[in-house]
């Protein structure tokens, strides 16, 4: 009765199991959602990200005025001059008004000789500048923008596989904890039968060689177990360090509804549409386009306007004649740079080409992938129905090999078999429920439909 009681535990269990693999759904959603918050890799990129749109506002402030204040001071001596000969003109009108007036009233003056460069002399002024025509600051923006695409592009891409990476992890965990049970489930089926066992040989019904063998089988159990919790441990590691946690940190295991149900109405389709990798490609490609316009326009010309407000004299002297203003354009217009120009929007169109035979690959490359996926979701589906009736089978051959053995027509050795077949059952039940998560997990992430918002 004990064994019979044992055996009935262990099905409610088993059976149980396919309410399992449905049942990751809360607590999976949260660790996913914790990933996506804490990951190291996503915080570097959301640097990232804010690094491509401070260049972004960058590009923008390029359109704005921009005022600098500029201030030169200069002190010479020597260099070129000129020579003016003010004492030799006016000295004879100064001499003869002199006569005229009998006085001293104009004095003689000498002649003069001027430096070009001035001495003690500074030009303090505020420039103010703006562009008028400038298509590379339209063009840089256009640039910039995209670069700011690219990077979430590239973020979400990240967010994507992590989701994957995640799923996957946390089935792997729930697989091996499943196995453990299993295993620990057994190796009490194979302490019972020793008991027995050796009840028997004290009774002298039973062979000693019965009891060696039990005894067998439980050590064979224990070696699994503890193989399984290693994969336990090895498994909660590499989650924990993908959601950036302690590797001991408690993992939360759930069961839920069966998902075998839910899957028979799913969609199974195949659409890459929203796949970031060729949204960051046809980014790629719009910035080649961009660079293209920008070099057919090389020949726009470029028209600046400034404003100077400042003073210069000598001396350091600051009054109303050192005062001035200053207001012009500047109008640039390249005529010939050795056909430069040319060759630049030849090698852009190029880099469009390029970028648009790199779509069609990534196209075709993940159509591949994602049917893949899909047939693979298949199988396992197939694989896990049919883990399930040849789990139910061995569990119904187990009982009848142990009420067969207990009414003393079947051996202990055909008790053994039944419990290996039912234990080898239910671990591929298990990886095989697993499996199908897993499969669910990549196609998900083939088709993009993983909603990260």
């Amino acid at each position: 009765m004990k064994i019979i009681k044992t055996i009935t535990v262990v099905c409610a269990l088993i059976f149980g199991f396919n309410g399992l693999i449905i049942g990751q759904e809360h607590a999976l959603d949260r660790y996913v959602k914790q990933g996506l918050d804490s990951n190291l890799v996503l915080i570097q990129k959301d640097l990232s990200m804010k690094k491509a749109m401070n260049g972004l506002e960058v590009a923008k402030s390029m359109y704005l005025p921009q005022i600098t204040f500029d201030l030169t001071y200069s002190h010479a001596d020597g260099g070129r001059s000129i020579d003016l000969p003010i004492g030799d003109m006016l000295n004879p009108v100064y001499a003869t008004l002199n006569q005229l007036t009998q006085s001293n009233n104009f004095p003689q003056i000498s002649n003069e000789q001027i430096n070009f460069l001035p001495k003690n002399y500074y030009d303090a002024k505020i420039r103010t500048s703006v562009p008028i025509i400038n298509t590379d600051i339209k063009h840089n923006k256009v640039v910039r923008e995209k670069m700011v695409e690219l990077t979430k592009v590239e973020t979400e891409t990240y967010k994507r596989e992590l989701v994957k990476d995640i799923k996957i992890a946390y089935f792997n965990y729930l697989s091996a904890v499943q196995s453990k049970e299993i295993y620990e489930n057994a190796l009490t089926l194979a302490k019972e039968g020793k008991r027995v066992n050796e009840k028997l040989l004290e009774a002298g019904k039973g062979l000693p060689a019965y009891v060696i063998r039990a005894e067998a089988e439980i050590a064979q159990h224990e070696s699994k177990i503890a193989e399984a919790e290693q994969q336990i441990k090895n498994a909660k590691y590499y989650f924990n360090s993908l959601l950036n946690r302690a590797g001991d940190a408690e993992i939360v295991y759930e069961s839920g509804k069966e998902r075998a149900n839910e899957l028979e109405g799913s969609d199974m389709s195949v659409n890459i549409d929203g796949r970031e990798e060729i949204k960051s490609l046809e980014g790629n490609k719009a910035i080649q386009e961009s660079m293209v316009e920008m070099s057919k326009q090389a020949f726009v010309p470029k028209l600046s306007a400034f404003l100077d407000l400042g003073s210069q004299a000598e001396g350091l002297k600051i009054n109303s004649n050192s005062q001035y203003y200053m207001v012009g354009a500047q109008l640039s217009f390249p005529i010939f740079q050795g056909n430069r120009n040319r060759l630049k929007i030849q090698e852009n169109q190029i880099a469009v080409a390029e970028a648009q035979n790199k779509i069609d690959q990534a196209k075709q490359q993940l159509a591949l992938s994602a049917e893949v996926a899909k047939n693979e979701l298949v199988a396992m589906q197939k694989n896990y129905e049919s883990s399930k009736v040849q789990m139910e089978a061995a569990a119904t051959y187990q009982r009848l090999i142990l009420r067969g053995f207990n009414e003393g027509v079947n051996t202990y050795i055909e008790t053994i078999d039944a419990r290996s077949q039912y234990t080898n059952s239910q671990m591929a039940n298990n990886i095989a429920a697993y499996k199908l998560l897993s499969a669910m997990a990549k196609l998900e992430r083939e088709n993009a439909s993983y909603p990260l918002k």
